[in-house]
């Protein structure tokens, strides 16, 4: 466990992000070595030592050049050392790992620091340092504790001992992790020129050596070849993400403000009177020599097909701008000189396409270049800025570039580039420089324009006109730092502020402003849902409260108003469609969470927006803190965000519903609550809290750092929760009472950190407590739950507790309750998990208080929450009571009569006895042991004089058979071999005898007479030992389906009696059909959204969706949310074999109204679960292989459904079957997602199918083998995927080859099924199943293809089918001609000529008929009637009876592809229980054939006439 359970202290899962990849600065290349021309890097050059100061459990050694980390397994952290001295430029400071733990997860961190370690205060680890720390922990690099680069250089977790780890600052600024010699590139840049090295001996790393490293100074840059090569084979998508996701580790807040800070101090100084002007002063001395006009600046005339040229080569335009995006690539027409501004205006753009213009640089002669569709596609020589990155061969090297972002830039906007002398490269936005973007530049290039997107003209600028650059400058800077525009506006002596708030009359394309200013309206509400965003005329005060009332509403649109605050100004703003849509200084509160820049920040804020009706009203105020609060109905709904800029402009979206909202005048009297940095406890008329419990419990406003309360003290969450996972510990504002719940509920999680949420009460008060970084390092009076461990004071009290809070899920709740008698209970999803401690103390108060830790991040409290009726809080019992899991009247289950020597029984077979010794007291169930039943018994006797206790687990064994064993019952459940046992003895969990777990739950040696002792088998094929109703967790995995419970009284335990019962079985008539019993309710009518890929055509009233061109652009989405536990179902009605591949599908948890769809489904992002081919992939990352049926391989008409279950778990059903579980912690609502891809040209959705469509082939399900009643159905003939399944086409020309009379097969062709990999795993069938009186298991022939014979109508079909066991017979090609005749198994071989006289049977048909349906049998005084049966051997499994030796091969060529192909033949057959007997094998193989069946029962041998009857014929072609 790494840092603390399994360690929070690191991501336990590092996700690859796209464009992680640096370009490598200077040290590349560099090598180890002595004397170089380093300077202080030489090998003359001191050995640098460690600083005397570490942290609190670091001890240095060996005069400073070695440190160790003392208590390695008890402590994780506090293992900081520093250098004595601050690095020299180039030096390398190398240490070598001396020791690893394997207790922790993390390892070795190493960075560097501008704090002077004489005066540092030690934080807990590397991480923690503030004030200019760069530290490389794993493979990220984290500066000031955020990350900065994901991916970066080697793993350090992954080091080992021995291994050498260095790090250096270059004389440029530069920062460089060395591994083994090997310099990883550039970890980060302007790094000061005073740090000391810094090293963590965190997690497993425990002991290091300051090491000699000394580096041969490379060049301070590498050729350019190099820092220009093909970086990776990445291709760039259609169409950019319309949404662009920040990738550093800074949240936007502080990013915004750290850039608005840089560009307010540029425009202080001289920077802006530098570049407002023309190209930059930092040109030689002498300048550059005048441009003439034959050397002017120009495009180049060779361009992108799609380009044309105007105006003498200074503007280009793409063509046919609403049908292509792309192939819009311009160049200069020459090399740029070294400080040459080239500069661009942006003329024209179209609103249809996301992504805009990109412009850079390339070593690429325009001459000799074939033009890419778009610039990112060339893998060398070039640099280009796309969005507010920097981009090298196609591969980002630079995510946030700048604050700006080309994709937001609007006609008139001005951008350019230089090359400095210095070979840096410098881009400009509106004339302000945009700092270095690479210092790596050739020193030949040609700057390039790529015309993508939404742009569709620019012209190269000249003049630079100063007036025109000012003022979109102005707006941009007014949009990043109100007052600095503002100061530029007085500056030109604008008009005073007006004093009242209204709207601004610049607004939405949809929208209007009348009654002078106060009223907003969509006119055309029912024509368009968007494009109705109104901003305030002037930026609010601190304090000032801007509130709306909603006036009008239409009902034709989903999502209603969203408010919120912007720092742009209406007056220069190109209002986007929705206002979620802009990607800077922008916060909104829309449906109940809150956005800013575009992405989430809060997801459960307050009450929910799209509830509102007409009248109601909203409200925004930023107060002079900083915090950014909403109102609804006047009800403060807590802070929703920190650090807002003052001097922002309020924003209300006329979005779906919301039609029409007047300002109301009263704002500024609207009633502030005292302290909104909590929350407000009143409670919204409205509000879904209203209907909440009257309990008073809230958190209390004292917390972690890094924890935040909202929605008025309700709901808790750990802000910044990818770099922060612990520091996040909330408490109840008040103690609880005794009996009372404290219950919150699991809103959010993160999938990176190990560990989640601990939670327990405290008696210590708020006040008084000094929040720690996770609860349990509290050493006095605490109990706590932490996984499955039980916690005092820092202690473990007790492990294995009956649930494991690491294992909950987003959903799930937590409740905690102290009782009178001072004991600890946890409830579970409402279940009571039994007393987790005692001895809290009776008179003492107690809060409740929770820890956010690791993957857990947001909860609230429920409507539980309270006091528990007075029965429960007054209730003595202190165990958990055993769970009725029948919702009808049970029967208790009972013992079957198959047992031990020693054992009676008693009461109807609910007690049992042993009557003498200490053994062979074995004792079964009389059923199989459902899922998730549980079996329990309660010790009633025990005798002292002996020792050992019950054991107890599950069998495959059937107690039936267990009377047949030759030696009969062992004399102890450990000897029980002959089939698979899993059992628990004391503490031990064994297999078949041979231990498996030591120390699991409580030992069964403890047991006591009342204790009770139960057992059950989980969905997950788990078994799980409950004692006294508190389950002790997984004992074993891998649990068969069919086993019952087993028993051991043995030694002390002399006499148990069953307490547990079984749910009543219903009575025949019922029993729903079974097509219906087991499937999910279908969805009404659901049909696909408007909204939809290029190429979708939808008719049939938007049930049918077809692609009409290409192989993509076709993805639809249902209109409607998908409700849990509905399964939405539709058709495969065309596919067209000219492509490859075919469709996906899946859900995707964001709203699609709004989507700009890629080209096809997996490259969409956010929380988008897709099932494609046989995988399933989670925001285009695969999360599961080998997941059901391929679906490429699915045939027309072939009926696809996909169902979220209650838990959030997403289902694929394929022809009514389901596939199991492909992903879990789907978010609700979710929307179903289909991508017409490849070959797939049209499905069409189940309108209203119900629960049906399966009846009319249940009956049939007994006589056609792998299908499953209640489980598994054959689909219509005209779905059966057989009819296009190339092997059974295949098997069925072999079976034409062999002449084989017609009138021997059944006539349906559904009852002949392909067992190929596709055929079978699309019907969903299991590999095994049980048949006949007694049951005995058979495996499904997969591999093989079955073609049904037709039975002898003078069988009783039924009793056969059902009663008589199913087996295999191998055999040769020349003997199936003849069994067939005979209509039974006979051995030898002959030839398929044979021929004998037969008898006419007046009914005819059956497997012995003759081709005109007579049927054929043996004369009774013929010889061969006469002759001595010889004995027939079967299997009941294939991988037995398929073997060479009984199913011989032959050779043959197809006569379709004329291919050699090998074939075997056998036959599937009924066999009468009794007839025959289980043999060892005749056949030995070095491994089990089938792990199914042991060695001693896969031959069965039969003698017997007329035991047999044939059901099949199987083939199989190779």
């Amino acid at each position: 466990e790494g840092g603390k359970r399994g360690g929070g202290a690191m991501p336990h899962c590092r996700k690859a992000r796209p464009g992680a990849l640096l370009l490598r600065g200077p040290g590349r290349g560099g090598m180890l070595g002595g004397g170089g021309a380093g300077g202080a890097a030489g090998g003359a050059s001191p050995l640098p030592l460690l600083h005397p100061r570490t942290g609190r459990l670091v001890t240095v050694s060996r005069g400073g050049r070695s440190a160790a980390r003392s208590q390695p397994g008890q402590e994780f952290n506090h293992g900081l050392v520093l250098s004595r001295e601050p690095l020299a430029p180039g030096a390398l400071f190398t240490v070598r790992i001396d020791r690893k733990v394997n207790s922790w997860s993390g390892s070795l961190e190493i960075g560097v620091t501008a704090l002077d370690p004489n005066h540092l205060d030690f934080p807990s680890s590397a991480t923690g340092l503030k004030g200019g720390s760069w530290i490389i922990s794993g493979c990220s690099v984290l500066r000031d504790g955020r990350s900065i680069l994901e991916e970066y250089g080697q793993d350090l977790d992954q080091l080992g001992e021995g291994d050498r780890v260095g790090i250096q600052r270059t004389a440029s600024g530069e920062l460089h992790l060395w591994v083994n010699g090997q310099d990883c590139g550039v970890a980060a840049m302007g790094i000061p020129p005073r740090v000391w090295a810094v090293v963590d001996l965190y997690g497993k790393c425990t002991q290091i050596t300051v090491v000699p490293g000394n580096v041969e100074e490379a060049e301070e840059g590498p050729s350019h070849d190099e820092a220009l090569e093909a970086a990776c084979n990445q291709t760039r998508p259609d169409k950019f993400p319309s949404s662009l996701e920040s990738e550093n580790g800074f949240s936007s807040t502080e990013l915004s403000e750290v850039v608005s800070n840089a560009i307010l101090s540029a425009y202080n100084g001289s920077l802006l009177n530098v570049n407002l002007g023309s190209p930059p002063s930092d040109s030689p001395p002498g300048g550059a020599p005048p441009m003439t006009s034959n050397d002017a600046l120009l495009f180049h005339e060779k361009c992108g097909t799609l380009i044309k040229l105007s105006n003498n080569n200074k503007t280009a335009e793409r063509r046919r701008p609403l049908d292509e995006f792309n192939n819009g690539v311009v160049m200069t027409n020459r090399p740029l000189r070294d400080n040459e501004m080239f500069e661009i205006r942006i003329d024209k753009l179209v609103d249809k396409w996301s992504g805009s213009i990109e412009i850079g640089v390339t070593t690429h002669n325009p001459n000799n270049l074939e033009y890419p569709a778009t610039m990112t596609n060339l893998r060398s020589g070039t640099i280009m800025m796309s969005g507010c990155g920097i981009l090298t061969n196609g591969k980002g090297t630079r995510r946030e570039y700048c604050e700006f972002s080309l994709d937001e830039l609007q006609e008139g906007d001005h951008i350019g580039l230089t090359r400095k002398s210095n070979s840096a490269l410098h881009f400009y936005i509106n004339g302000i420089d945009q700092g270095v973007a690479t210092t790596l530049t050739p020193l030949v290039v040609y700057g390039v324009v790529d015309l993508y997107g939404m742009a569709v003209k620019v012209t190269i600028v000249h003049n630079h006109n100063h007036s025109d650059r000012l003022r979109r400058n102005n707006a941009i800077m007014r949009a990043l730092s109100p007052d600095v525009g503002r100061r530029a506006i007085d500056a030109g002596g604008s008009e005073p502020e007006p004093e009242r708030l209204l709207f601004h009359p610049n607004c939405g394309q949809k929208a209007a402003i009348i009654n002078e200013g106060r009223t907003a309206l969509r006119p055309h509400a029912t024509d368009d849902f968007n494009h109705g965003v109104v901003l305030s005329n002037r930026p609010l005060r601190n304090g000032e409260v801007f509130q709306v009332r909603i006036d009008k509403m239409v009902d034709k649109w989903a999502g209603s108003i969203e408010i919120g605050v912007t720092t742009h100004n209406p007056t220069y703003l190109q209002l986007p469609s929705t206002m979620t849509n802009l990607r800077s200084g922008t916060w909104m509160m829309t449906g109940n969470g809150v956005m800013h820049n575009g992405t989430t920040i809060l997801d459960e804020y307050g009450h929910n927006l799209d509830r509102l009706k007409a009248g109601d009203t909203v409200g925004v105020v930023r107060k002079e803190d900083g915090t950014l609060h909403f109102f609804v109905n006047g009800v403060a709904q807590g802070p929703a965000a920190w650090n807002v800029p003052p001097n922002i402009y309020a924003v209300a979206d006329l979005y779906g519903q919301a039609a029409q909202a007047t300002i109301v005048d009263d704002t500024d009297l609207l009633p502030l609550p005292d302290d909104l940095s909590e929350g407000n406890n009143q409670l919204s008329p409205s509000s879904p809290s209203s209907v909440a419990s009257g309990s008073d419990l809230r958190f209390h406003h004292l917390h972690g750092n890094n924890a935040v309360i909202t929605n008025g003290g309700r709901t808790a969450l750990r802000q910044n929760c990818r770099s922060e996972f612990n520091d996040a510990i909330v408490i109840s504002n008040r103690p609880l009472r005794d009996g009372e719940l404290f219950e919150i509920v699991i809103q959010k999680m993160v999938d990176r950190w190990s560990g989640s949420i601990e939670a327990g009460v405290t008696a210590i008060r708020p006040e008084d407590l000094e929040f720690p970084n996770t609860m349990t390092d509290i050493d006095y009076d605490t109990w706590m739950l932490s996984g499955t461990a039980i916690m005092q004071d820092g202690n473990t009290l007790r492990n294995n507790y009956g649930c494991d809070l690491d294992s909950l899920t987003t959903g799930s709740r937590i409740g905690m309750m102290r009782t009178v008698k001072g004991d600890l209970h946890y409830f579970i999803n409402s279940v009571d998990q039994g007393v987790a401690c005692s001895g809290l103390p009776p008179g003492k108060e107690v809060y409740a208080v929770v820890d956010l830790y690791g993957q857990c991040v947001q909860v609230s409290i429920t409507s539980s929450t309270g006091p528990l009726d007075n029965s429960l809080s007054t209730s003595n019992i202190t165990e958990k009571s055993f769970p009725i899991h029948s919702p009808v009247p049970g029967v208790a289950h009972r013992f079957h009569s198959s047992c031990g020597k020693n054992v009676a029984f008693q009461e109807d077979g609910c007690r049992a006895v042993r009557v003498s010794s200490f053994c062979h007291g074995i004792v079964f169930s009389m059923k199989e042991l459902k899922t998730d039943e549980i079996f329990e018994v309660k010790i009633d006797k025990m005798d002292d004089k002996w020792s050992g206790s019950v054991h107890v687990g599950l069998t495959t064994l059937l107690p039936s058979d267990a009377s047949c064993m030759a030696t009969g019952l062992p004399s102890s459940l450990l000897e029980l071999r002959s089939k698979v046992t899993w059992l628990v003895t004391g503490s031990e969990v064994r297999r078949n005898g041979i231990l498996q777990k030591q120390n699991y739950g409580c030992s069964l040696e403890r047991l006591g007479v009342g204790s009770r002792v139960g057992v059950k088998r989980c969905t997950d094929d788990t078994m799980h030992v409950l004692i006294d109703g508190e389950d002790m967790g997984a004992a074993a995995t891998g649990v068969a389906k069919n086993v019952f419970v087993v028993l051991d009284l043995y030694g002390r335990v002399t006499s148990v009696s069953i307490v547990s019962s079984t749910m009543l079985e219903e009575a025949e008539g019922t029993h729903p059909p079974p097509g219906e019993r087991d499937l999910p309710s279908a969805t009404a009518s659901m049909e696909f959204l408007e909204n939809h890929g290029k190429n979708i055509l939808l008719s049939n009233g938007n049930l049918t969706a077809t692609r009409v061109s290409s192989y993509n652009q076709g993805i639809v989405v249902v209109a409607q949310p998908l409700p849990p536990q509905q399964l939405f179902q539709f058709q495969i009605d065309s596919l067209n074999p000219q492509w490859t591949s075919s469709l996906s599908l899946g859900v995707i948890g964001s709203s699609p109204e709004r989507l700009n769809f890629p080209a096809t489904a997996c490259c969409l992002k956010p929380s988008t679960w897709l099932l494609q081919r046989d995988s399933v992939f989670q925001n285009s990352l695969k999360i599961c292989e080998n997941y059901g049926p391929n679906l490429d391989t699915c045939p027309e008409g072939t009926v696809l459904g996909v169902l979220v279950d209650t838990s959030g778990c997403l289902h694929l059903y394929i022809n009514g079957v389901d596939q199991g579980v492909a992903a879990q912690d789907i978010p609700s609502p979710c929307y179903v997602l289909i991508d017409l891809y490849g070959q797939c040209e049209q499905v069409r959705g189940q309108a209203g199918r119900g629960r049906g469509g399966r009846q009319g082939d249940m009956e049939k399900a007994d006589m056609v083998d792998g299908i499953k009643e209640s489980v598994c159905w054959s689909p219509p003939v005209d779905m059966n995927p057989t009819k296009i399944c190339e092997y059974h086409s295949l098997c069925a020309r072999f079976k034409d080859l062999l002449l084989l009379p017609e009138a021997y097969f059944a006539e349906d062709p559904k009852l002949s099924l392909c067992y190929c990999e596709s055929c079978h795993k699309l019907r969903g069938d299991e590999a095994y199943y049980k048949r006949g009186e007694p049951p005995r298991d058979y495996a499904l022939p997969f591999g093989w293809c079955h073609f049904s014979l037709r039975i002898n109508p003078r069988l009783d079909v039924a009793s056969t089918s059902k009663k008589w066991h199913i087996a295999y017979h191998g055999t040769s090609i020349g003997a199936v001609r003849r069994m067939l005749d005979q209509g039974e198994l006979v051995p030898g071989i002959t030839s398929i000529l044979s021929c004998r006289p037969v008898k006419a049977d007046p009914q005819g048909g059956g497997p012995g008929s003759g081709p005109n349906g007579v049927y054929l049998e043996a004369e009774e005084n013929s010889v061969q009637g006469r002759e001595e049966a010889h004995h027939v051997l079967l299997s009941p499994t294939l991988r037995y009876a398929g073997l060479e030796p009984f199913a011989t091969k032959v050779q043959f060529k197809d006569p379709k592809s004329h291919r050699q192909h090998s074939a075997q033949v056998a036959l599937q057959v009924c066999v009468r229980p009794g007839s025959y007997k289980v043999c060892p094998p005749t056949q030995a193989a070095p491994e089990p054939v089938d792990p199914r069946f042991s060695s001693a029962e896969i031959e069965w041998v039969t003698k017997e006439k007329g035991a047999t009857v044939l059901f099949g014929l199987l083939i199989r072609v190779e």
